[in-house]
């Protein structure tokens, strides 16, 4: 028969009272990844509970460099940058070029947690126009992260508090990066050495035109 009396229940913390998990769900072209993205993650593991992080296809842009390419590029990335190894995570078994299923995806590995979708300002206005965004917004909170030239606009961000809470990060950094630069040979300071040393074997110049449009 198992005693019991001695313990204290009232010190034993329910499931119940537990609180709950925030996650943060970066999903990236990372074509390549720069020292933006490396910035961004620094900010994410010091303001979360847990932070994923993958790339994954745009459906926006029509040439990319092959994602196995770009997941090498992050990962090598995410070793230099050395985080918590417990805060940050590379899930790359949440990727898909559709937001919505990555965060189905990630709800069924934390059920129960409190799921923040991150985003770049240039995205405040297009998130409504995405797969599903119903269903993204009812599903997660949204993290805006501020990019140099693109300034929040005010009516995009009460359309989207509208159907969920949304936040803008309070970063003291921001890399005036993006990888459509990054793929020019002159822009290339913006990369961390290791990607540097990767992507100078891809030829991006051999691709296709890339059309001006801000990517994270």
């Amino acid at each position: 028969m198992l005693i019991l009396d001695h313990l204290n229940f009232d010190l034993i913390p329910s499931r119940r009272s537990l609180p709950m998990s925030r996650i943060a769900l970066f999903g990236t072209s990372a074509d390549p990844p720069h020292r933006g993205h490396a910035a961004i993650l620094t900010w994410l593991a010091q303001h979360f509970d847990q932070v994923a992080v993958w790339t994954a296809e745009n459906p926006f842009k029509s040439c990319q460099t092959p994602l196995e390419k770009r997941l090498d590029m992050l990962r090598l990335m995410l070793e230099e940058l050395q985080l918590p190894a417990k805060r940050v995570n590379l899930r790359q078994d949440l990727s898909h070029r559709w937001s919505i299923i990555s965060i189905e995806r990630a709800q069924a590995c934390w059920p129960g947690a409190q799921l923040v979708l991150v985003i770049g300002s240039d995205l405040v206005n297009q998130l409504l126009t995405w797969h599903r965004a119903g269903d993204i917004l009812a599903a997660v909170e949204v993290l805006v992260v501020p990019r140099p030239g693109y300034p929040i606009p005010a009516e995009g961000l009460t359309n989207l508090r509208r159907y969920t809470q949304v936040e803008i990060a309070n970063t003291t950094e921001t890399v005036d990066a993006a990888s459509s630069s990054c793929r020019q040979i002159d822009d290339s300071d913006n990369l961390t050495p290791a990607v540097r040393a990767i992507s100078a074997s891809t030829n991006f110049t051999s691709l296709p035109s890339w059309q001006q449009t801000s990517d994270f």
